[in-house]
């Protein structure tokens, strides 16, 4: 199995590892990332009769090339890290789902029901969202049309498409100034475009960034179209103080502007903030008990590999403090 070009080995994952729909389970972990991975071990570890239900391992990190501030490695390949956590999952013989997307969750009395993509549904007395977060598009005109065709969003996945070309990125932050090295490290000559007045980037990425004289700096303009027949062809931006006009031409396209949080199949059952973030505490419960969220997708602040992996195993943790208390109030009440 493939995803944005890192090779996954799911073979080890036999039918007798697969959820059973039939079974109410005592934890569902919803996600592939950093954060469902470390929930995983962690439960394990306690014994919880727990599943992994994700459309695909890795989360965010798959989209990077180096990672250099996980403790541990003072540079570590993405998709090594990757395999190294997907490795220690599968050593706990946990139940996993892949390739299916989730739909909604529900909750019934004291049972949740996750319903998915293709018309089945697992149970579970307690879960752990852990979806993380998508790349926010631009939504200017040309843009959906144009995907693939030079539009991007993935410089890990389609750098290597743009050597000794013209390229645009769009944004302003850490993301945007990695994938202009990217971009570098192809021979790529870049237009970086902000949106706002000055670059958020990390001042370390910003001296390596403009060491090299193949990167011109734009900030304070507005992508307002991206042009092309068959292809990306030129991008229209407007300065954002005295609104002039300009047009770039271009082969492609990278766009770096933020993230949404994949919380679309809960957002009818827990509470979430303005940017659709759920909302946890810092025992990463939400308003709802049994349902816990760690990771890029709770309004958790700093979204990092390190510390969603950390908020993963907190997680597990309240989760299974969660059930032993359920299960004791079960026994007193019964004894009662």
């Amino acid at each position: 199995m493939e995803f944005a070009g890192i090779i996954l080995d799911t073979s080890s994952i036999s039918p007798l590892k697969r959820p059973q729909h039939d079974t109410v389970y005592e934890l569902l972990i919803l996600g592939g990332g950093p954060a469902a991975m470390s929930a995983a071990v962690y439960a394990a570890r306690k014994m919880i009769n727990l599943a992994l239900i994700t459309q695909e391992f890795g989360g965010q990190v798959k989209e990077t090339s180096e990672i250099e501030n996980y403790l541990g490695f003072q540079s570590v390949n993405a998709r090594d890290l990757i395999t190294k956590f997907k490795e220690h999952v599968i050593h706990f013989d946990i139940p996993i789902s892949l390739g299916i997307s989730i739909i909604e969750v529900k909750k019934t009395e004291d049972i949740f029901t996750i319903h998915m993509e293709d018309g089945t549904t697992f149970s579970c007395r307690t879960v752990i969202l852990a979806t993380g977060e998508r790349h926010r598009p631009l939504n200017v005109p040309g843009e959906r049309e144009l995907i693939g065709k030079g539009v991007a969003y993935c410089a890990t996945c389609d750098a290597p498409l743009f050597k000794d070309k013209k390229v645009i990125v769009v944004g302003g932050a850490n993301s945007a100034f990695t994938t202009t090295l990217d971009l570098l490290k192809v021979n790529a000559e870049v237009v970086l475009i902000g949106h706002s007045k000055g670059w958020k980037a990390d001042e370390a990425l910003q001296e390596r960034v403009k060491s090299y004289k193949k990167v011109q700096f734009l900030n304070y303009y507005d992508i307002l179209r991206i042009e092309g027949k068959d292809k990306v062809e030129a991008v229209v931006i407007q300065n954002r103080e005295n609104q002039e006009e300009k047009k770039i031409i271009t082969d492609g396209i990278f766009v770096e502007v933020g993230f949404l949080p994949n919380s679309g199949p809960i957002k009818n059952l827990v509470e979430l903030n303005e940017k659709g973030e759920v909302i946890v505490d810092c025992l990463c419960r939400t308003n709802v008990p049994g349902f816990f969220a760690a990771g890029d997708v709770t309004s958790l602040p700093y979204k990092q590999i390190i510390i969603s992996a950390g908020e993963g195993a907190k997680a597990a943790l309240s989760a299974y403090d969660y059930l032993i208390k359920s299960e004791n109030a079960d026994i007193a009440q019964k004894f009662s």
